[in-house]
């Protein structure tokens, strides 16, 4: 059975030439950061604060990360709050753009012209 994929009907020479628009598109990857940005309101415990009884405090913004197989939950400061969930818009684009990348190769080492 014949894959089938959106670059097998390019020509070699128009899949290089994607290839390389690919790569001039992608961006900085100094602004790189793995996550997802979440909004959580917190209870703080205390007995005789509001939220032990009504509404928690926040919502609060946080970055979730996986670290050694365990999601890290990292407080993002309101004055953050716009560029982390740019940088983490950005890494889903960058990653996009690679996925890209890796299948016009694998279309490339298919039909035997990977350079």
């Amino acid at each position: 059975m014949a894959h089938s994929s959106r670059w097998d009907r390019l020509t070699v020479r128009q899949l290089r030439a994607r290839r390389a628009r690919l790569v001039r598109q992608l961006p900085d990857v100094q602004a790189t950061l793995y996550g997802s940005v979440q909004r959580q309101t917190r209870r703080c415990g205390e007995p005789g604060c509001h939220c032990a009884t009504g509404e928690p405090h926040g919502p609060y913004l946080y970055l979730a990360v996986r670290v050694d197989g365990r999601t890290r939950m990292l407080y993002v400061p309101a004055a953050a709050a716009e560029t982390i969930q740019r940088h983490v818009a950005l890494t889903g684009r960058i990653e996009a753009t690679l996925a890209d990348i890796s299948a016009i190769n694998r279309e490339l080492l298919a039909r035997g012209a990977l350079d």
